[in-house]
């Protein structure tokens, strides 16, 4: 029963994503859904993109093994970063009415700076991709163990290509719906059980604070302390100039949907990333020896304690809505990792080197790069043994480092330039890399251990303000975004 009610679910996502291109008139309702996306479905789409696999199974699995003190990254920072988005950039996004983040670097700075800041933002979401479709790869392990890894991995991508390849950001809306009732109604049924199982909320949380899992500033030595606000930092600065964030702002139909549903997701997001972290220190009071997962060499390891307690220690109606729940979360976080770098790639890098595409050449494009994202991701995935957490994370700082200060300052410093831009990336990255040789988390001498990331923001800041006092010799003409509109395929045109 549980077999055939994957296959069902896989089945009935691909046909909401072949139903949605129905609704796909040109690159614009590809990429942002045509702007027009109510209240319910703008929330549910920051909801579900973001409460994603790392977040069922890798966050929930670190958090069983060391505790809140070692998952400051998500769900602390990845919900700061919504707040934020809300507060300080979402009406800033949606006034603009542009296509992706790139146009924005554009607008502001020029086309060098478009170019490269869209060439790493994209680069970001291999990372992230890649730990989607290992979790999918994962799911389908533990369900068929005659497919191997790999192979579960490979029909995993091909799911999520072919739903999203159709679609674009309405596949994304629609099943994003769907996936966070599921989701929701089937992690809190998940939890209630496996909780009586384990003595009640009452019990599971007493022993977690026994152990000192509750405890969020455990540490004690200057890496730890360095891992904790790195992690932290990056995840909530890190993510702010990403695509995903951008393209679920614009595709509200107003900017009071946009400001209200990216809070609104980022609140209950914070909430409810509680639910599976509650699950997976329950499994481990359930039977101990699912701990044992923590020792394994392979990391990865770990993410299967929740798959293999449902598997084999619950009732088959809560197998069906644990993994329908999983698979929600992963399906939705994919698709929209694996649209958002297409959306970058076609608008703001290849448009560059070439002539301006017609709107049903832009949107031939879109599909193609996506499918080439999807490879590449896969790849990635099949050759990688980091956790879902450690690709997500490493995705973020190549945004961290090289596009956050040249957001920031271009909406909220007026004398930022694009001198300023320009320095600010060509000087951050050397010294970001650099720091990458000399980092050992083992060391506790504070300029060894601070993660390196800090170091290139830090000089990120630091570029920025050098090249905008100075002289100027890189010059840039700050454009109107209705004059940008006049260079897009006319059925772009905002």
């Amino acid at each position: 029963m549980l077999i055939a009610c994957v296959i069902l679910y896989m089945a009935a996502t691909v046909a909401v994503g072949i139903y949605a291109s129905s609704r796909v008139r040109d690159a614009k309702d590809f990429m942002v859904a045509g702007r027009s996306l109510p209240l319910y479905m703008n929330f549910a789409c920051v909801f579900a993109t973001w409460f994603g696999a790392e977040t069922v199974l890798s966050v929930s699995a670190k958090f069983a093994h060391k505790g809140l003190g070692f998952v400051s990254g998500d769900p602390f920072g990845a919900a700061t970063c919504l707040v934020l988005v809300a507060f300080f950039f979402a009406r800033t996004f949606y006034r603009l009415e542009l296509l992706t983040i790139g146009d924005y670097y554009h607008l502001r700075y020029g086309k060098f700076v478009e170019v490269i800041t869209s060439l790493g933002i994209a680069s970001s979401y291999l990372g992230w991709t890649s730990a989607q479709l290992s979790a999918l790869g994962l799911v389908i392990n533990v369900l068929f163990p005659q497919i191997s890894l790999n192979e579960s991995i490979l029909i995993g991508s091909a799911i999520v290509t072919v739903y999203t390849l159709f679609g674009g950001m309405w596949s994304v809306a629609l099943t994003d719906v769907i996936q966070t009732a599921a989701i929701v109604v089937g992690l809190i049924i998940v939890a209630i059980l496996l909780g009586n199982q384990a003595g009640g909320f009452g019990a599971v949380m007493s022993a977690a604070q026994k152990e000192g899992k509750l405890n969020l500033f455990p540490h004690v030595t200057a890496a730890a302390w360095m891992a904790f606000i790195g992690e932290f930092i990056t995840m909530s600065l890190g993510s702010i100039p990403q695509q995903d964030v951008f393209q679920r702002v614009t595709s509200a139909k107003n900017e009071r949907t946009a400001f209200i549903g990216t809070l609104a997701g980022g609140l209950f997001y914070f909430g409810f990333a509680f639910v599976p972290m509650f699950i997976a220190y329950a499994a481990t009071v359930i039977d101990p020896a699912y701990a044992l997962h923590f020792q394994a060499e392979d990391a990865r390891e770990v993410q299967k304690i929740l798959p293999q307690l449902i598997l084999h220690d619950t009732p088959i109606w809560c197998q069906v809505l644990f993994f329908g729940a999983v698979l929600s979360a992963i399906l939705s976080t994919a698709s929209g990792t694996l649209l958002a770098p297409a959306s970058v790639l076609t608008e703001n890098v290849l448009q560059q080197f070439t002539q301006h595409f017609s709107d049903k050449t832009m949107l031939w494009l879109l599909r193609v790069v996506l499918v080439l994202v999807g490879v590449i991701a896969t790849l990635i995935s099949v050759n990688s043994e980091s956790t879902m957490y450690e690709m997500v994370e490493g995705g973020y700082k190549v945004t961290l480092v090289i596009a956050f200060v040249p957001l920031v300052c271009g909406i909220y410093w007026p004398r930022a330039t694009t001198q300023g831009a320009v320095f600010s990336i060509l000087f951050s990255v050397p010294v970001w890399i650099g720091a990458e040789f000399i980092h050992s988390e083992g060391i506790d001498q504070l300029w060894r251990c601070v993660p390196p990331q800090l170091y290139g923001l830090a000089v990120s800041f630091l570029g920025m303000v050098i090249g905008s006092m100075a002289p100027q010799w890189i010059k840039h003409k700050q454009r109107d975004p209705a004059e940008l509109a006049t260079k897009r395929p006319v059925a772009m045109g905002h």
